[in-house]
C-alpha cells in the first residue's frame, strides 16, 4: 500500500515505534526552531543537562516575542539568550528580524526534515513540506541534546482541495473554512494532509497559513507536498539546492477524507472569543472597528502585506481606526520597501512596527475598551490582547484591509478591484542578522541577569497524594488563562516565582496564594483543557504552586506532554458525568498512586467523600516512569 507525504517522512525519521495510529512512536529531530518567551526557560533546562553543544541539524532561537524592553528584563533575557546560543552551537536572530516561523520558511526551511518547535505555530513550516511540530520547551532541550521525540501516532486525515480561490478570497478563509466544520478540538490526535489539483494553487507562503493556524484545530500538525510551488519559493529564497520532491503515493490510504472546493469559499471571520467561531463577512458586516492590525505569524509574508497596500493605495484609513502593520520579518519589510509597499502604508495612515509577535502575545497594541479589533493573527482568545474583555475579530488581510478604509466590518469585495499580488521571483535577502556560533565556543561565558533565575527542583511522586481542589474549570481552558502573557509577564518567563504570582489571574487572582496555603491541591476541568500555546510555563508554574494532579474530560497534546514532562499526574473521567460529583475546596485523595502507576493500572480512584471516583490515567510505560520520577529533568539526570 502507498504512503502518504506525512507517512514518509515520519518513517525515514523513525526511532522507535510503528505508524500506527493510537501508538506511542519516537521521531530523529533534524531541525529546531526556539523562541525567546520560552528560550530562556528551554536554556536553563539544557544547561542543566550538562551537553557541550546541540545535536540537531539546525537550531535557531528568535528573539520575536518579548521586544518591548520596558525595563532590564528583556534585555538581559536577548543577551542570555545571544551567549547561550554561542556557547551551545545555536544560530541567534536579534530583535527585529523576525518571527521564528516566518524567518525559518525563508532561510532554514527543508523538505521532508523534522523540525521541532518551542512554539504551537511551528507548522507553519508546513509550507515547505517540513514535519513540523509544536512541543513544550523541555521537548525541544531533549532534541536539542540528540534525544527523539515522543508522540502518540496520529491519524492522518487527507484534505482534498479543488478549484482555485475567488478573488479577495485567500489561504486564511480556507483554514477558517475548516475551523468553522471541525472547531478548536476537531483535529486533536490527526494530522491534516492536503492534496488534489487545488493544492497547486496556493504559494509556500499560502500554505504556512494554512499549517500556522491548523494548530487552532488541535492538530499535531499539517502536511503540504513538495511540488514545483515548494521549488518556486526556495529558489527565490536562493536555496533551490535543498528541494526534492515529496508526494504521496498514487494508492496512498488516508483515515478520513474533507473535501473543500476553493471556487466556492468566501470572506470569514472568526467572532470574539475563539478561533472557531466563524461566520461569513456578510453575516457581521455593519459592526465599527477602532483597530485593525495585519501580520504576525499567521498572515505576514510579502503577498499578505503587499495585498493590503495595494488594497488601501491612494486611499487613508478611516479616522476612528488605529490601522497597524507587523511584518513577518526584515526580508519581508525590505521587499515591501522594494515595492513601494511601506509608502502605501505610510500615505494610508498606518503604523508600520518592528517584525515580531507584538499584539499577538499581548506585546503592545492592546485594544480600548469596548473596542472591536480585526487582526490576521491566528489566536483571539479572552483577554489574550491585553484588555479584558476584549472583542477580536480574525480575517483574511484582505478582510482587514476593508475594515481600516470603511470602519467597520465589510465585505472586501466591496473594495473594487483585486489587487493580485505576485511573490517575488527573487527575493532581496539580508541575513546580516542572524548571528551564527562561533567555531570554537571554549570561552564563550554565558551572561544571565538577576531576573534570570535556577530551574527550580521537584521531588519524586508521593506515594498517597492528599489533596485541595483549588479550581474548578469548564471546557476549552487555554494557556492563556493557566499562565497569562502580555508584557508584564512575559519578562518574567525565566523566573518562575515571580510567574507564579500570576498564575489563573484572569480566571481567580486568589489562586496562587489559596495554593501555598493549602500546599498539595488538584484542578478539575472540562473537554480541550490546556488549548492554546505551547508554553511550558503552564504546567511548571502550578507544579511550583503545588498542583499534584489534573483531571479534565480531555487534554490538548503539547499541554498534556508538558503535565507529564513536570511530574503532574494527567487524569480524565471514566464517566464524564463524575465531573458534576466534584466541587472546588473539596478535600480528595489519591490512595496509592503511585503503586498503581508502578503496576502499569489502567484507572486510579479520587476518593470524594466516601465515595472512589475512577479515572484514567492513559499514558505509556515511558511516561509512568517520568511522572514517577517527578519529570523528565529528573529521569534525564538520573540516566
Amino acid at each position: 500500500m502507498g504512503k502518504t507525504v506525512a507517512e514518509k517522512i515520519i518513517e525515514a525519521h523513525l526511532v522507535k515505534g510503528k505508524l500506527e495510529p493510537g501508538t506511542e512512536i519516537a521521531l530523529k529531530i533534524d531541525h529546531a526552531l526556539i523562541q525567546d518567551a520560552t528560550g530562556t526557560m528551554l536554556f536553563l533546562e539544557f544547561i542543566a543537562m550538562g551537553i557541550p553543544q546541540v545535536k540537531t541539524e539546525v537550531a535557531v532561537v528568535y528573539v520575536d516575542h518579548n521586544l518591548l524592553q520596558t525595563d532590564f528584563k528583556n534585555a538581559d533575557d536577548h543577551r542570555f539568550l545571544r551567549t547561550a546560543a554561542a556557547k551551545f552551537g545555536v544560530i541567534y536572530s536579534k530583535p527585529g528580524n523576525g518571527i521564528s516561523h516566518q524567518v525559518h520558511l525563508e532561510r532554514f526551511s527543508v523538505p521532508g526534515k523534522t523540525l521541532l518547535g518551542s512554539d504551537s505555530h511551528t507548522p507553519t513550516n508546513a509550507g515547505s513540506s517540513m514535519l513540523a511540530i509544536g512541543a513544550g520547551g523541555l521537548d525541544v532541550a531533549m532534541a536539542l541534546a540528540g534525544r527523539p521525540f515522543y508522540l502518540t501516532m496520529p491519524r492522518i486525515v487527507g484534505v482534498r482541495l479543488t478549484g482555485a480561490l475567488p478573488e479577495w478570497v485567500s489561504a486564511k478563509d480556507v483554514i477558517l473554512e475548516l475551523l468553522r466544520r471541525y472547531t478548536v478540538k476537531g483535529g486533536v490526535g490527526k494530522i491534516f494532509e492536503f492534496f488534489g489539483p487545488g493544492v497547486e494553487t496556493l504559494s509556500a507562503t499560502d500554505r504556512g497559513v494554512i499549517g500556522n493556524m491548523g494548530t487552532e484545530l488541535g492538530l499535531t500538525t499539517s502536511m503540504f507536498p513538495s511540488d514545483h510551488r515548494t521549488r518556486e519559493f526556495l529558489e527565490s529564497q536562493g536555496r533551490g539546492d535543498v528541494w526534492t520532491e515529496i508526494v504521496a503515493d498514487p494508492d496512498a490510504q488516508y483515515s478520513e477524507i474533507i473535501e473543500v472546493d476553493l471556487s466556492a469559499l468566501e470572506p470569514l471571520i472568526a467572532c470574539p472569543s475563539s478561533p472557531d467561531k466563524v461566520k461569513k463577512v456578510t453575516e457581521v458586516e455593519g459592526i465599527p472597528v477602532s483597530q485593525v492590525i495585519v501580520g504576525s505569524s499567521a498572515n505576514s509574508a510579502f503577498r499578505d502585506l503587499m495585498t493590503v497596500a495595494r488594497a488601501v493605495e491612494g486611499r487613508h484609513c478611516h479616522p476612528e481606526v488605529s490601522f497597524e502593520v507587523n511584518p513577518g520579518s526584515q526580508q519581508v519589510l525590505l521587499n515591501l520597501a522594494d515595492a513601494s509597499g511601506i509608502m502605501s502604508f505610510i500615505l494610508a495612515g498606518a503604523r508600520v512596527h518592528q517584525s515580531g509577535c507584538l499584539g499577538c502575545i499581548g506585546m503592545g497594541q492592546a485594544p480600548g475598551t469596548g473596542a472591536v479589533s480585526l487582526r490576521t493573527f491566528p489566536r483571539n482568545f479572552p483577554g489574550r490582547s491585553g484588555t479584558k474583555d476584549d472583542l477580536v475579530y480574525l480575517c483574511s488581510p484582505e478582510t482587514a484591509a476593508a475594515a481600516a478604509v470603511f470602519g467597520k466590518i465589510t465585505d472586501p469585495r466591496r473594495l473594487g478591484e483585486y489587487p493580485r499580488v505576485e511573490n517575488p521571483s527573487k527575493y532581496l535577502i539580508n541575513d546580516e542578522n542572524l548571528i551564527f556560533p562561533p567555531d570554537d565556543s571554549l570561552g564563550v561565558e554565558i551572561v544571565m541577569g538577576p531576573n534570570i533565575q535556577p530551574f527550580p527542583a521537584f521531588g519524586p511522586l508521593e506515594a498517597d497524594l492528599e489533596c485541595t481542589v483549588m479550581l474548578k474549570l469548564g471546557d476549552n481552558i487555554t494557556t492563556d488563562h493557566i499562565m497569562p502573557a502580555g508584557n508584564k509577564i512575559l519578562p518574567l518567563r525565566s523566573n518562575i516565582a515571580a510567574m507564579s504570582e500570576f498564575a489563573f489571574n484572569i480566571v481567580d487572582p486568589s489562586f496562587p496564594e489559596r495554593c501555598k496555603a493549602a500546599g498539595s491541591g488538584v484542578l478539575v476541568a472540562g473537554e480541550n483543557y490546556g488549548q492554546g500555546s505551547s508554553r511550558e510555563h503552564a504546567a511548571i508554574v502550578p507544579r511550583f504552586l503545588c498542583i499534584k494532579a489534573k483531571i479534565a474530560k480531555s487534554f490538548a497534546r503539547i499541554h498534556k506532554a508538558n503535565l507529564i514532562n513536570f511530574g503532574i499526574l494527567p487524569l480524565t473521567f471514566v464517566n464524564p458525568d463524575d465531573y458534576d460529583a466534584i466541587e472546588q475546596n473539596d478535600r480528595v485523595r489519591l490512595p496509592e498512586v503511585r503503586e498503581l502507576l508502578r503496576e502499569g493500572r489502567k484507572e486510579v480512584y479520587l476518593e470524594l467523600r466516601g465515595r472512589m471516583i475512577p479515572l484514567r490515567i492513559d499514558v505509556t510505560d515511558r511516561e509512568r516512569r517520568i511522572l514517577i520520577a517527578g519529570g523528565l529533568i529528573n529521569v534525564a539526570a538520573g540516566s
